[in-house]
């Protein structure tokens, strides 16, 4: 057992942990799509946030019309203080068009417009707090442990947990994607932006949190690449002072096949623009002429030290088609296109109490 200090403020289990948060003053968002209707993990999740009591619990949905109203009303049947925000409302769709905000859908939308609902000034909110819905091992105290590092006065905290089931490492975005690319950059580039990258366990995680000032200025990546650019944000406006990350133990949640639309292979694509875009964005001029064979090259050393961990553990571990998904992901090393993010609340031609209001019309108009 560690408890290795990184350059974020970084908080160990170290033997079954609890510590009190105010949940009271927090807004939980969850989002999901239309596969997590009735669902094991999502009833799992929200079962454990009517333990929690938070002060608001977000969902936003995406579903067509003919879920939707069924959705709302499976969601309705818990003890939640619950607003569910229809992303796919023609009212909803209405606004974001009016306003030039429309354009690609994805998860970082989704969430962006959920954050918008949890901002809504009544008063009773003061942090937000974001986790993933297919989470099999969700637990109740993951809210209070990403809440207690802000309630000390940090701005941000994010979740952190090892991917391992069946004898086997998983995280393989993050372990041979992510985590190798940041390095590889490292070694090129003495830049803070790459150093704050590179203290985070996890920095895919969907589970993160953050006061409500810092919430209110996250520019939201409309798809994947969501957590990166929360991070860039983050380092933006909190700092490495600012910034803790909180251990959440045991994680288990749905696998991705490597291709297809919603593949590792497709988010990696998404994943590497945030990175890529942030860094440039403070400073760093990355030569893209050589880094992809630098990525491959680093990513292939972490490949060889899995395989050795793996081995000291007794687990499986498939080096050759690991080889193959770093050959993959380094198709998605290339220059970042055109910044499409979404702007922060704190600055958004549209208000979030527009957001909710348009999205109850829209909910109200199928349920009924």
């Amino acid at each position: 057992m560690e408890y290795v200090q990184e350059r974020v403020t970084t908080l160990h289990d170290l033997g079954d942990a609890a510590p009190t948060a105010p949940v009271d003053r927090a807004a939980v968002v969850v989002p999901m799509t239309e596969r997590e209707y009735a669902g094991l993990a999502a009833d799992r999740v929200l079962s454990s946030l009517e333990r929690v009591a938070p002060a608001r619990v977000v969902v936003p949905l995406r579903a067509p019309a003919e879920r939707a109203g069924a959705f709302a009303d499976w969601l309705a049947e818990y003890d939640l203080p619950l607003t569910v925000v229809w992303c796919d409302g023609p009212r909803v769709d209405a606004l974001l068009d009016e306003h030039d905000l429309d354009g690609t859908r994805g998860k970082g939308r989704d969430v962006w417009l959920a954050l918008g609902a949890a901002l809504v000034d009544d008063g009773d909110v003061e942090f937000v707090v974001f986790h993933d819905a297919d989470t099999k091992t969700y637990d109740a105290s993951y809210v209070h442990r990403l809440l207690f590092p802000l309630a000390r006065g940090h701005s941000f905290s994010k979740g952190y947990y090892a991917r391992v089931e069946d004898r086997r490492l998983y995280g393989r975005l993050f372990r041979l994607f992510y985590a190798p690319l940041v390095r590889a950059l490292d070694e090129e580039h003495d830049a803070a932006v790459i150093d704050y990258f590179d203290s985070f366990r996890y920095a895919l995680a969907g589970e993160f949190a953050a006061t409500r000032d810092l919430a209110a200025r996250l520019r939201m990546q409309r798809s994947w690449g969501l957590e990166v650019g929360t991070l860039g944000d983050a380092f933006a406006h909190a700092g490495f002072e600012g910034s803790a990350q909180v251990d959440l133990g045991a994680y288990e949640h749905d696998h991705r096949a490597v291709s297809g639309p919603t593949g590792l292979s497709d988010m990696s694509r998404g994943v590497g623009r945030a990175l890529l875009s942030t860094v440039e964005e403070h400073g760093v001029t990355p030569d893209y002429g050589g880094l992809p064979d630098r990525y491959r090259e680093t990513a292939n050393r972490f490949v060889r030290a899995y395989a050795t961990d793996a081995a000291f553990n007794g687990f499986d571990y498939p080096t050759e088609e690991e080889r193959s998904q770093v050959d993959r992901y380094a198709e998605a090393v290339v220059p970042p296109t055109e910044d499409d993010r979404l702007p922060a609340w704190s600055d958004a031609p549209i208000t979030p109490r527009d957001v909710r209001e348009r999205s109850r019309e829209d909910l109200r108009e199928v349920r009924e």
